[in-house]
């Protein structure tokens, strides 16, 4: 057996194991008798990606760790059984059938044949990589060409594995049918209805009900609760969005802790301007924001309101309710009056604007916290026209913060801006002529870059020595994906908790907030402060 552990950021290692077996018998290791100083852990089909404390645990010690560690995977017990019917009629049975050698029916028998182990979830809150089941099964590839969407409830199979999508998704697993089961329900304790260590068994249900009969889940629409005047009582101070621009969110610093469950953190994309915005309206560092992405926001003051504006570089300006405009500073308090508003223009520099308000918005968390995460749809949606945001009670806060100056330049749409990387954990998939491409070149920030990643376009792309599919594994904070195209995406704070394409290095955690200031048509350069150095082991 073996054991690799791969630099995977500057607080994450990936542990590459021979086969899920051993990925699993560790995972239970670790889960029994957890190593201080270790943190969340994302299991993948032969990995686990693990954070850890750099200042508590060296690499290397947690490396000899692991080793000592049993790797065996132990019996599964008679966990319990979840019943999952389904409607086999998926777009891909028929082409799996095909692939196989069998008829259509033979595909629904094997896969309802035979028991399934939750072995982990990752990819999308709910959604579980199923192990065991059919033999044949197991042999079924990904699509050649993932689709844009694949329906929520689909039932489906690749790589060894079976599971079902919980919401409307891109995809590149295999049809076979679709479930009316919903997979994730906040209104559920836990949210997610399959959990390691179940089994699921799959049960055809035949055909499927018509169209209009409500038996099918829809895609989850979260709802606004952010609308209407509070109910009884005197109205509270708060903050109305008269508009909310491109895009406004609520944020804070996530959710840690909640990867069982496919959930990733999520939070602010530049954590430091939350901190600030916070510190000047006197309320914790954490306290939920409004992020908004480039401007045309107006918020307008119900009450007396104290708000600070930070992160992004522009113009502020308040308009009195008859009509008087003047420019107000960022970086600073500023005192509203009933019915001021506050207009957030376009960034001069950066892209995201925080608005603290202080004694914090009056919001019920989602799993612990007001992040909204774009890519799960988890937590308090977007905000729109109408929203009330009340005031919490500013009883015991700290006095307001006094103004400051941007430490840091903010990057502008065709500037170049360097960023630190450590390389890690798939450099040895690349050729040595990419890893030098990587550094030399310069890359420049697509539009389809969003609070996800930053997609960025290189003269020549990068070229892997490594050509095989790569198994679903957890990537971290700020990893550097390289798929099939050879141009990178960067992995920001709304990323999937695992990835089926290499990643060749990672930002450095001191330029994460950085990264999330960058403008589309930006320029950049990397900067290697870390080398790839694996330890491995053998027994």
């Amino acid at each position: 057996m073996s054991l690799r552990v791969l630099p995977a950021s500057a607080r994450s290692v990936l542990v590459e194991l021979d086969d899920l077996a051993q990925t699993l018998g560790l995972l239970a290791s670790l889960q029994a008798s957890p190593i201080a100083g270790v943190g969340e852990i994302v299991p993948g089909a032969r990995t686990l990606l693990l954070e850890f404390e750099p200042h508590r645990l060296s690499r290397e010690a947690l490396a000899a760790e692991l080793a000592a560690r049993p790797r065996a995977r132990r019996e599964a017990q008679a966990g319990a059984v979840v019943e999952l019917p389904v409607h086999y009629d998926g777009e891909d049975l028929a082409e799996v059938a095909g692939l196989l050698g069998i008829t259509p029916d033979d595909v629904v028998r094997r896969h309802t044949g035979s028991d399934w182990f939750v072995a982990f979830t990752g990819f999308a809150p709910g959604f579980a990589y199923l192990s065991g089941g059919d033999e044949l099964l197991q042999r079924v590839p990904r699509r050649s060409s993932p689709r844009t969407r694949i329906p929520p409830g689909a039932v489906a199979v690749a790589g060894g594995f079976s599971g079902v999508y919980p919401k409307a998704s891109p995809g590149g697993w295999q049809i076979l049918g679709q479930t009316p089961v919903p997979m994730w329900d906040l209104d559920r304790d836990p949210p997610a209805l399959l959990q390691p260590g179940q089994r699921v068994r799959f049960v055809d249900a035949g055909a499927r009900p018509v169209e209009g009969s409500g038996a099918l889940q829809r895609d989850a629409r979260p709802s606004s609760s952010m609308s209407g005047e509070d109910a009884g009582g005197p109205p509270r101070a708060a903050l109305t969005v008269v508009q909310p621009g491109l895009q406004a969110l609520l944020q804070d610093l996530g959710r840690p802790g909640q990867a069982g469950q496919g959930v990733s953190a999520s939070g602010a994309m530049d954590r430091r301007a939350l901190r600030g915005a916070n510190r000047l309206v006197g309320n914790a560092a954490d306290a939920a924001c409004i992020e908004v992405a480039q401007g045309g926001v107006v918020l307008q003051s119900r009450g007396d309101t104290v708000v600070a504006v930070t992160g992004a570089a522009g113009p502020l300006t308040l308009v009195a309710p008859d009509g008087r405009r003047w420019a107000v500073p960022r970086q600073a308090p500023v005192a509203l009056g009933d019915g001021d508003r506050l207009h957030l223009g376009e960034p001069e520099a950066g892209v995201r604007s925080y608005v603290a308000l202080r004694g914090g918005i009056d919001r019920a968390p989602v799993l612990g916290s007001l992040a909204f995460d774009t890519l799960a749809q988890v937590g308090p949606p977007p905000l729109a026209a109408g929203d009330l945001l009340p005031v919490r009670s500013a009883a015991g806060l700290k006095a307001v913060g006094d103004a400051e100056l941007h430490s840091t330049a903010l990057p502008r749409s065709g500037e170049c801006v360097t960023l630190d990387i450590q390389l890690g954990p798939r450099t040895d998939w690349f050729t040595p002529e990419a890893m030098a491409l990587l550094a030399a070149q310069e890359w420049t920030v697509t539009p389809q870059s969003n609070r996800v990643g930053l997609r960025i376009q290189g003269a020549e792309p990068l070229t892997r020595a490594v050509t095989a599919e790569l198994p679903s594994e957890g990537t971290a904070l700020g990893a550097i994906q390289v798929p099939a195209s050879g141009q990178p995406v960067l992995f920001l704070a709304d990323h999937p908790l695992t990835g089926g394409y290499p990643v060749i290095g990672c930002i450095a955690p001191w330029h994460l907030d950085l990264a999330g200031q960058i403008p589309v048509g930006t320029r950049i350069r990397f900067h290697v402060v870390a080398g790839f150095t694996p330890i491995e082991f053998r027994d």
